[in-house]
């Protein structure tokens, strides 16, 4: 990902942050590798071992395909959304969170059936602790 310092100066109203619990003041944009650090060290502090893992896989996956990246619109909305992300798991305030309709109507259909994958392993994987926790030990 090729950064210009002038992309990283200020952005003012944040999209997407209306109604939330995140900073509302301008704020400067991280660069990249102290952005994809910040996440890490939330995610190493703050989230158990298996959401660590897949969080870390996620983080790591969507930086590399974004590294080439020319077009300045998209620079700043990529690590515009990756720091209010760092922000949300910093604050635990991204628990109980939902997604934001405004962005769920710019989703491709190839990212709302992502979602929706991850949403069925999310809840089988819930049904199967569940189970597993009301099954007496022998």
């Amino acid at each position: 990902m090729r950064v210009y310092c002038r992309l990283l100066a200020a952005a003012t109203e944040l999209p997407g942050s209306a109604g939330t619990n995140l900073r509302r003041t301008p704020m400067a944009l991280l660069p990249p590798v102290p952005l994809y650090r910040r996440i890490l060290r939330a995610h190493r502090k703050r989230l158990p071992p298996e959401e660590r893992t897949l969080g870390d896989l996620y983080v790591k996956a969507e930086f590399r395909a974004h590294k080439d990246i020319d077009n300045p619109v998209h620079i700043i909305g990529f690590l515009t959304e990756w720091q209010l992300y760092a922000q949300a798991i910093e604050g635990d305030n991204w628990k109980d969170g939902k997604l934001d309709k405004a962005k769920l109507d710019k989703m491709s259909d190839q990212q709302i059936g992502q979602l929706y994958e991850l949403m069925q392993t999310i809840r089988r994987q819930d049904l199967e602790d569940s189970e597993s926790d009301s099954k007496p030990e022998q």
